[in-house]
């Protein structure tokens, strides 16, 4: 019987951060994007973030925040949620889920600790900035 489920594998959408002007915080913080680099729409898209690690010895974990978005278009980026610089020292875990040809898709992106920093970028396409990409 599991032999006839059939898990697509998710290629062309992935996560990054990219690091931007906030004029709330008067100050540039990271933010987090999902990239759509394929061909296709992409529905239904939900983003199921968290954040966890050791600091100073102690387990510590933050709440999960869920994200929601109806379209993502082709060749597309979406903006999620900005991350604060206190958080950057966890392991910052994206769970995506989206529809895309009447299928389901998922995959879990891990920013592992400390990666999200501006010595370790790589031009995001279609935004052309400097980010860091989880693929």
């Amino acid at each position: 019987m599991k032999a006839d489920i059939t898990v697509p594998e998710v290629e062309n959408v992935f996560m990054a951060a990219v690091q931007e002007w906030s004029d709330d915080f008067m100050a540039k913080m990271w933010y987090i994007y999902v990239v759509n680099d394929s061909d296709f729409d992409i529905d239904s898209v939900m983003v199921v973030s968290k954040a966890f690690g050791t600091i100073d010895g102690e387990m510590k974990k933050t709440s999960l925040l869920r994200h929601a978005f109806p379209h993502v278009p082709a060749v597309s980026v979406v903006k999620v949620e900005m991350v604060q610089d206190d958080v950057l020292t966890l392991n910052n875990e994206f769970m995506l889920t989206y529809f895309m040809d009447n299928k389901l898709y998922d995959k879990k992106f891990i920013f592992k600790a400390n990666s999200i920093n501006a010595t370790d970028v790589e031009e995001v396409p279609i935004l052309f900035i400097d980010g860091v990409i989880v693929r």
